[in-house]
């Protein structure tokens, strides 16, 4: 049997968007998929110069992904897409998706997975009702450095767990640069478009998700302070939260886009009975490992014998060649493509190709932005039980 490429539609991701490339790029990294079609853009013409750009012929390059669901269909099985990647607003997230699965493609879908709670609980019986494969890219989970965290928590390396420290900051609003247009501050702090949460929803996702899939525990419960510094600017723009996870462990998450001079600064340590951990985006290659009773190790990520099945499996490169942001990126769609063929074959994929965020982590996001926000809202530091 020949083994073909996986054929990839986009909804957004026009030449004119912030993360279409990236996707792109990632996608194709390992040789596993193409891009056949796509509805690149809400203007017409700025969909159809993309399409153009990334050499598809103008009777797959479309004008509304309702017309690309519906012309898809009617092309013979070894022809139309196989999935479609929704790199869009959020509020133009579910409909695209729930279409996609309703017409049996599969999708990829960017964080955060749904604009409501509501969306994503219909979103995840959609998937459980059709057996298709959802995956969100919650990129920072892509890391080899950040799998061999997971692998050597859940090894019990550094013991019992107690406290989780998660941040990410970024300084690009400091000022109220949505006014000015031509950049991509617009939606991100627009309700109607972003939705109830501005940076809680856009980059406090990342923390919360980086947290839980490091420890393997779920939060339970939330105590947040979110504050909109920047004038007349209608959602978060800043916050810190007290968590509590499962098991009595302890944390605080902060969260922060107006952080002057910051670009991506991600950075999580857990700390256990045994020892700690620690790791940072703007040195994504380095795990720190700290200990009571001898010196601090950092562990250089890269093809060593050191290392975990899991981080072995996502890591790319020799030690020494530094992996990044796209890689990581990459790691997702390679192991949702490689489900998806594997499901193609009527095979169970392997633990390690099934690691990546699925719908169910699209759940707990959206669970996580109403959680947030309830418990910020309330102005009284009061603790809120995680909303199901």
């Amino acid at each position: 049997m020949i083994q073909k490429k996986l054929k990839m539609g986009m909804v957004g991701g026009g030449s004119d968007a912030f993360i279409g490339a990236i996707h792109r790029n990632a996608a194709f990294m390992d040789n596993l998929i193409e891009l056949v079609c796509g509805c690149f853009s809400v203007n017409p013409e700025i969909s159809r110069s993309s399409g153009r750009e990334y050499f598809l012929p103008d009777n797959r390059i479309y004008t509304t992904y309702q017309e690309m669901f519906e012309k898809e269909m009617l092309l013979p099985e070894e022809e139309r897409m196989d999935f479609v990647t929704i790199v869009t607003p959020n509020k133009w997230h579910f409909e695209p998706a729930m279409m996609a699965l309703e017409r049996g493609f599969h999708v990829v879908i960017d964080k955060p997975m749904t604009f409501s709670l509501e969306e994503a609980k219909i979103l995840q019986k959609k998937v459980e009702e059709t057996g298709l494969v959802l995956a969100l890219t919650h990129v920072y989970s892509g890391y080899p450095a950040v799998k061999e965290a997971k692998a050597r928590i859940a090894e019990g390396k550094i013991g019992k767990l107690r406290r989780v420290y998660v941040e990410y900051t970024q300084g690009w609003l400091s000022k109220r640069i949505e006014m000015l247009g031509g950049n991509n501050a617009g939606w991100r702090t627009d309700p109607a478009r972003t939705g109830k949460a501005g940076t809680m929803g856009d980059v406090g996702t990342h923390a919360w998700h980086l947290a839980e899939y490091i420890t393997g525990l779920k939060v339970e419960e939330v105590c947040a302070d979110l504050r909109t510094f920047v004038e007349g600017r209608p959602v978060d723009d800043d916050g810190a939260a007290l968590l509590r996870f499962e098991n009595g462990v302890a944390g605080v998450l902060m969260a922060t886009q107006i952080a002057t001079g910051e670009a991506n600064n991600i950075r999580i340590r857990v700390y256990g009975e045994k020892g700690g951990m620690e790791w940072r985006q703007m040195d994504p290659n380095r795990l720190i490992l700290r200990w009571e009773d001898r010196p601090t190790e950092e562990l250089y990520m890269g093809s060593n014998e050191y290392m975990s099945d899991l981080a072995l499996w996502n890591t790319r490169i020799p030690s020494g060649h530094p992996e990044g942001f796209i890689e990581a990126f990459a790691n997702i769609y390679r192991n949702f493509a490689l489900t998806v063929l594997a499901k193609k074959r009527g095979e169970a994929p392997d633990y390690k190709i099934l690691d990546f965020p699925t719908v169910a982590d699209g759940v707990r996001g959206m669970q996580f932005i109403e959680t947030i926000i309830a418990s910020g809202n309330d102005h009284c530091n009061k603790w809120c039980k995680w909303i199901e």
